[in-house]
């Protein structure tokens, strides 16, 4: 049965292009069980093979050569082929951390095949110490962050001991709860009326509340409203430059504690703090490059809207603008202007539907026409940006995760470039660490692996005065 896409979904579509790719990652280190004989990840994979591959893993497009088609569905691939989807690598062993980001920057930078269902697994074996790796490359219009790492959870156990887990394709989603209360029976004429009524009632204050959070984005200044950040503050940077199909990928990863110790003695929260440690690498490296703007980046940030303890599927995202503070020198002051800054925008969303975060979400963004312009053209106009990057913070599980005894060591996102946002950078709890992937066009940021290290100086920089 033919499944329609989401408009969010299908603006994933709109957006695919040969060098701006709608797909996003993950990579898996893992350390192996000690009792793992020579051949377990050829083992594990073989031992799912006979197992049935599940929705939405099994899913392609209706029309996968005309991606603009209004009328996308999702069907059923009747010709899976598991061996085009699972696949093995491996370093020259014993592989490091810097060679093992070379290789997923190579593996992030291919486009994915619509004719079959869009994504990717590939064992990376090869690490040092005998270790392994998985990378799981996803398009963005399957399942969103927020789902896939639902899927992940699932697929995985809190158990070292436990063997033959299937891997995730092979895991159906969960059922979601409904009422055990039947609804009363209604009179139909009425439950029409009443139906249009409220339709009608609710449509006119959605556009209300949607328009008065706007009027207060966009507009005012005076008071907490003079914290927030509009749709036309982003300074003009190497950024928004046109990419290219090649990408550079690197990380980092620190202690969740940490971070949060820093937060609360700033009422700050976690990701104001990481926000600001990235803002410090930023001013670092976009100053060596010579590159530093006068005034402060802006980023995008994507916020979950989502229902508590949602099961996910398709995307379900709204978005909210922030300071980097990358014109502030001081960490603490910039913690400060960061923190007041996210508060000012959150304060927007606070007590609105889905739809209505759907609606403002468009209305914040709809400049974001022009950064592209500029971007596919190169011609610079007079008004700023929208953003300059984009800066995700995805929840992850709390407790240590073992695959078929295998222990996971971290889980760091890998997201997606565009035309007119060079950079993106995602944050994921897991355990107790706060691991960090930033991905970024390898043309257009060079050597951005030291941005990752320049946020850990400026983490360091950060405790010292907090």
């Amino acid at each position: 049965m033919a499944k329609r896409l989401s408009p969010q979904d299908m603006l994933f579509l709109y957006g695919e292009t040969p060098s701006s790719m709608m797909h996003v990652a993950a990579l898996m280190p893992f350390t192996p069980p000690d009792d793992a004989p020579a051949n377990y990840l050829r083992q594990m994979f073989e031992e799912t093979r006979h197992l049935e591959v599940v929705e939405p893993w099994n899913l392609k497009l209706s029309h996968p050569r005309m991606l603009f088609r209004p009328d996308q569905s999702w069907v059923k691939d009747e010709k899976f082929d598991i061996d085009y989807h699972v696949r093995r690598s491996a370093l020259a062993s014993p592989g490091d951390e810097r060679e093992l980001g070379i290789l997923v920057s190579r593996l992030h930078s291919q486009n994915i095949d619509f004719t079959r269902p869009p994504w990717e697994l590939h064992f990376i074996e090869g690490l040092e110490g005998g270790r392994f790796a998985i990378y799981m490359k996803i398009h963005h219009s399957l399942v969103d962050g927020y789902t896939g790492n639902k899927i992940l959870e699932r697929s995985m156990s809190t158990d070292p001991t436990l063997r033959d887990q299937p891997l995730f394709f092979n895991v159906g989603p969960p059922s979601k709860k409904r009422s055990k209360t039947p609804a009363p029976p209604r009179n139909p004429v009425m439950s029409l009326v009443g139906g249009l009524l409220g339709g009608a009632v609710g449509g006119a204050q959605s556009v209300l509340n949607v328009g008065k959070a706007l009027y207060n984005t966009q507009i005012r200044s005076d008071d907490e409203y003079g914290q927030i950040t509009n749709s036309f503050q982003a300074p003009h940077s190497i950024l928004n430059k046109h990419i290219s199909r090649n990408r550079r990928f690197a990380t980092q990863v620190y202690p969740f504690e940490r971070l949060k110790s820093i937060g609360s003695k700033h009422d700050a929260t976690v990701n104001d703090v990481a926000l600001t440690i990235i803002g410090g690498g930023l001013r670092a490296f976009l100053d060596q490059l010579g590159e530093l703007p006068e005034k402060p980046l802006v980023a995008f940030l994507p916020v979950n809207i989502r229902p508590k303890d949602d099961v996910g599927g398709g995307n379900a995202v709204g978005t909210i603008l922030t300071t980097m503070g990358t014109d502030i020198e001081d960490p603490v002051d910039r913690l400060h202007t960061i923190t007041a800054s996210t508060k000012a925008a959150k304060g927007q969303l606070q007590n609105m539907s889905q739809t209505e975060v759907l609606a403002y979400t468009a209305g914040l963004m709809a400049p974001t026409a022009f950064q592209l312009a500029s971007a596919m053209t190169g011609v610079r106009g007079p008004l700023p940006f929208t953003f300059n990057l984009c800066v995700s913070n995805v929840p992850g599980p709390r407790e240590t995760l073992y695959l078929n005894g295998s222990r996971l060591e971290a889980t760091y996102p890998v997201s997606i470039p565009m035309h007119g946002m060079a950079l993106n950078i995602t944050l994921e709890s897991y355990a107790d660490t706060l691991n960090f992937g930033f991905v970024g066009c390898r043309d257009a940021l060079p050597h951005l692996q030291r941005l990752a290290v320049y946020t850990g100086d400026a983490l360091d920089e950060l405790d010292k005065l907090a």
